[in-house]
């Protein structure tokens, strides 16, 4: 599933093609895409609307709408396994997997196109309502070093399935996770409440350095699906130190880089770099 540097690439790459294009009408391949949304109501909330910005919030790209220099709702676009958002010529094959088209007024048309059919484009009216539970973004000013170390130490669970919890940090998955992980030393099963404050703070710096690196390089391309909107793989695969590795040697320390199953999640650590806690039962929660 693409991550935070994958969405947020997205995001970059279509917003000068979208922001000020006004939406002449839609077409929906696939109604599930939609959330429920009758293809009817879905219609009459873009049509006409402008574009008036484009960014992301979690894994979310946000699409924010005007009518007459009013704000008209957003749509929000989750790409899940394998979505992907162009901007493109009218095309007299739409192809097989064009879930939702939305025709711009520079003669041109965003596509959402979706091999698996998991992922969504949704309108709300209110889009701050549909991200009430999110936690912090990992880049944004509340994401701080005291904040981190705080908060890590007043919950009691496993780092790993903490951080993949979007009410605790929003966007983070499970590359980076594993990548961040492992670049502050500690093992996924830690528990937070252990973490004390050194250790923390360098989760937090290498978080951010991850995220930062991974976005330079247009997110990560691990399978054939994730690809830019301009049909670009992303790079920062090639600088992976752990995920995916297994059996390989590590990087840092030369030791054999080993896949565990935490939280149902397949999970990447060095054994000498990253060391295994003492386990409590409440740390698996």
């Amino acid at each position: 599933m693409p991550e935070l540097p994958e969405v947020e690439t997205t995001a970059r790459l279509v917003r000068p093609h979208l922001v000020g294009r006004r939406i002449l009408g839609a077409r929906v391949g696939w109604l599930r895409t939609l959330g429920g949304l009758s293809l009817a109501v879905f219609r009459g909330a873009v049509r006409g609307a402008t574009v008036r910005a484009v960014g992301r919030r979690a894994k979310w790209i946000v699409l924010e709408l005007a009518r007459d220099g009013e704000a008209a709702g957003a749509l929000l676009v989750h790409l899940r396994m394998t979505g992907r958002l162009v901007v493109e010529e009218p095309a007299v094959d739409e192809g097989p997997f064009a879930r939702v088209i939305l025709e711009l007024d520079d003669g041109r048309e965003l596509r959402f196109l979706d091999v698996r059919k998991f992922g969504r484009v949704l309108y709300r009216r209110a889009p701050a309502e549909h991200f009430v539970d999110l936690g912090p973004e990992p880049l944004g000013d509340e994401f701080t070093p005291d904040w981190l170390a705080r908060e890590l130490r007043v919950r009691r669970r496993a780092l790993k399935p903490l951080l993949l919890d979007q009410t605790f940090v929003a966007g983070l998955g499970n590359i980076y996770v594993d990548e961040a992980l492992h670049a502050a030393g500690l093992h996924p099963l830690r528990r937070s409440d252990g973490v004390h404050a050194p250790s923390a703070h360098r989760l937090h710096v290498a978080i951010q350095r991850i995220l930062r690196a991974a976005i330079e390089r247009e997110g990560s391309s691990f399978d054939t699906f994730y690809r830019t909107p301009e049909g670009r793989p992303g790079e920062y695969q090639h600088l992976f130190q752990v995920y995916g590795r297994d059996g390989q040697s590590c990087l840092t320390c030369g030791s054999s880089i080993q896949k565990l199953i935490v939280g149902q999640r397949g999970t990447h650590v060095c054994p000498r770099c990253q060391p295994k806690p003492r386990i409590r039962r409440s740390a698996t929660r």
